[in-house]
């Protein structure tokens, strides 16, 4: 559909940024709000007004908003959550704290064991079961669910209900009488059940997700609605889409039925948009570095897209300590989180050294030098003492920084403490959350099996393009990428991300004994209902593209890899093409191909979408300077250098072609990018800076 106004908002712990695209003038507006954590609808709200005014768009001509938020990750982190209950099998009340009986560390004896979401005393269970081939052993007792219910919900109060019965991932019929019954008991209670929001073997994971998904729920629900209400209410018309933790949109009712797809919605909007940058520059493989107020996030783009994986570890305990967290089974953009956000705080630990991070001074009251009360020193404070900041240009010179205040906050908090001057502190600051961002980096591509030398890393977030080129020489890379709107290029990812959603049944066989006609009509409800919601989100059904995997394993393993399956009607004669498949993706990823022992698929998946917006990236600044590129010189602290005087550039000025030699700042509205000396920037036709990092 040509001609057609969409807008992106990226609601961050800090900020929250705005995209707007007018495709019949084909321009690209951009914003940057400061959040308001209490109610988030409060900044976007203003912040679409206020993009609405400058790109002179009325809000009748807006044709969709796609929204992307950390409402859902943050209420688990916090456990603000709904008051839930969950109704199992009987025998089976205790599977939440059972878990996978695995210590997430051996040996510390005073271990700290992730907590439910739903406390002994709301979890009730009755009588029914179900065998692994989902055959009924046990009649659903639907006397004893209606009193196990009407206990939860007369005498508990819980606000929302959670059903995880043993194998409805195979026949839900249970589930779904049980759904029906609080249905017809309680109106509109919401209720989750396992097998609606993760079908897939493994009873603590499913039944972990299906009471994430219900603990959420309420809110969700209720913030979406006051959402699309004020977009109503001030003359939207247009429809409101939310990003899923997979990359793809979906629409606000979907979202509703199962915000826990939206626990990484966000962070997967900047992948996004480093795919399409990927596109559109030929760089096939990206390191895709977005650093913004509270954290930064890295993830890796092979052949244009980013990895995905189909397990989450939610609230954890210890931030890198895999089994220390909620494990849900949703689809989400595989990436790491580092607490390392322009509002990282900075201290001294008990061992006396100098750490950065995870806390966060947020957008209230904001580093020291935002002047709103924030008296603990964070990493914009370090980069504004150390001149890559311009504190008359921050936000395009609507939000100015304040240098009084940091300098003693630097030197109180951390520089006497440490027995270091305050410019040593500033560059410990600084130093520490590169070294932080590069060592996780290092290990994801460990964990990977991936060598670095392969990628050149795509930089953006408010605070991205600050430290990419120290990061990137950290890890030995060659070249970064900076796209123009650097730090609302997340928000730009909701505008270029297809539709896409992405379906799971467990069907366990061993390949040589697999049902086909039970496949095939597996396959096939998969894809009829994907169809149904990519055409509801706004979606041609001609357009749709699906791509089929199996997670597969050798017999006796504990986990799985995930293997491509054949498009169209299966039958016996795929056997040696699946069990191809896997031997060829087991030694990828192990180096070695065990022939000897038998296979088995445990769930099967469909992935839909549709074709990704191509976009022109033409952007209109606000406070553009023709022809003015070199805005002046100030004191910049570079290690090579020290204090020196460093040219300073108009981002919005440059055009293809021209080349900008290190030391350098250049400076946009959201966004500051520093050159260290030794580096080289040249624009390309899309106004990318091109950065060698050993010109």
């Amino acid at each position: 559909m040509a001609g057609r106004v969409r807008i992106g908002v990226d609601v961050g712990g800090t900020f929250t940024d705005f995209v707007l695209v007018d495709e019949t003038r084909d321009l690209i507006f951009t914003g940057k709000q400061l959040t308001t954590p209490d109610d988030p609808s409060a900044a976007i709200m203003e912040g679409v007004a206020r993009l609405l005014l400058e790109s002179k768009v009325d809000v009748g001509d807006v044709h969709n908003l796609v929204h992307g938020t950390t409402l859902v990750t943050n209420t688990i982190i916090e456990r603000t959550g709904a008051k839930i209950g969950l109704v199992t099998t009987e025998g089976h009340r205790d599977a939440l704290e059972m878990g996978k009986e695995i210590r997430y560390d051996l040996y510390d004896l005073f271990l700290e064991a992730p907590p439910t979401l739903v406390p002994r005393h709301l979890r009730r269970t009755v009588a029914e079961r179900l065998s692994p081939d989902g055959e009924v052993l046990l009649p659903f007792d639907e006397v004893a669910f209606r009193g196990a219910v009407r206990g939860l919900v007369e005498e508990e109060k819980v606000e929302a209900v959670a059903v995880s019965f043993m194998h409805s991932y195979r026949n839900p019929a249970h589930e779904k009488r049980a759904q029906e019954i609080l249905a017809e008991m309680f109106g509109t209670i919401p209720v989750t059940i396992s097998s609606d929001v993760a079908p897939e073997i493994r009873e603590f994971e499913r039944t972990s997700t299906a009471c994430a998904n219900a603990y959420v729920q309420p809110l969700m629900q209720s913030y979406l609605e006051r959402l699309a209400v004020q977009l109503r209410t001030a003359g939207h018309g247009g429809t409101l889409y939310i990003m899923l933790s997979g990359g793809g949109i979906t629409t606000v009712r979907d979202a509703q039925a199962y915000p826990i797809r939206l626990i990484e919605s966000g962070p997967a909007a900047g992948a996004m948009a480093a795919s399409y940058y990927s596109m559109i520059s030929e760089a096939e493989n990206l390191i895709s570095y977005d650093m913004g107020g509270t954290t930064a996030k890295m993830c890796l783009i092979d052949g244009g897209q980013p990895d995905r994986k189909h397990d989450f570890e939610a609230g954890r305990i210890r931030r890198f300590a895999k089994g220390s967290g909620l494990p849900l089974k949703v689809s989400v953009v595989d990436m790491i989180e580092i607490g390392a956000g322009g509002g990282s705080l900075a201290y001294v630990d008990q061992m006396g050294l100098l750490k950065v991070g995870p806390q966060s001074a947020g957008s209230q009251p904001g580093p020291v030098c935002y002047g709103q009360g924030g008296v603990e020193p964070a990493v914009t404070d370090a980069d504004l003492f150390l001149g890559y900041l311009n504190p008359d240009y921050f936000l395009g010179g609507e939000m100015s920084l304040d240098l009084g205040d940091v300098e003693k906050a630097i030197d109180e908090k951390l520089a006497k403490p440490l027995g270091l001057s305050v410019l040593d502190a500033a560059v410990g600051i600084h130093s520490v959350v590169n070294e932080n961002m590069a060592a996780a980096t290092r290990m994801h591509l460990a964990e990977k099996g991936r060598d670095p030398r392969r990628y050149d890393m795509i930089a953006f977030g408010g605070a991205g393009p600050v430290h990419a080129c120290s990061v990137a020489r950290l890890l030995k890379l060659k070249r970064l990428i900076v796209p123009l709107g650097a730090g609302v290029t997340s928000a730009l990812g909701f505008l270029v991300a297809p539709p896409a959603v992405d379906y799971v049944r467990s069907y366990v066989s061993r390949i040589e004994q697999i049902d086909w006609d039970y496949l095939n009509a597996l396959f096939a409800n998969m894809e009829a209902d994907a169809e149904k919601m990519l055409v509801e989100a706004g979606a041609n059904p001609d357009e749709i593209s699906y791509q089929r995997t199996s997670d597969m394993r050798h017999v006796g393993q504990g986990f799985e890899v995930s293997v491509p399956v054949q498009s169209g009607t299966l039958n016996e004669s795929q056997t040696h093409s699946l069990r191809t498949n896997f031997l060829n993706t087991y030694e990828m990823l192990f180096e070695r191909a065990v022939t000897d022992v038998p296979i088995e698929a445990m769930s099967w998946r469909v992935a839909a979408f549709a074709p990704v917006p191509n976009i022109a990236l033409n952007f209109k600044a606000q406070s553009r300077v023709e022809g003015e590129k070199l805005k002046g010189r100030r004191e910049v602290y570079f290690f090579e250098t020290g204090f020196a005087p460093c040219d300073v550039y108009n981002r919005y000025a440059l055009v293809e072609g021209d080349i900008i030699a290190g030391p350098a700042i250049i400076e946009e509205r959201e966004s500051t990018t520093v050159m260290p000396p030794g580096t080289q920037a040249a624009v390309d036709s899309s106004l990318n800076l091109i950065i060698e990092l050993n010109a």
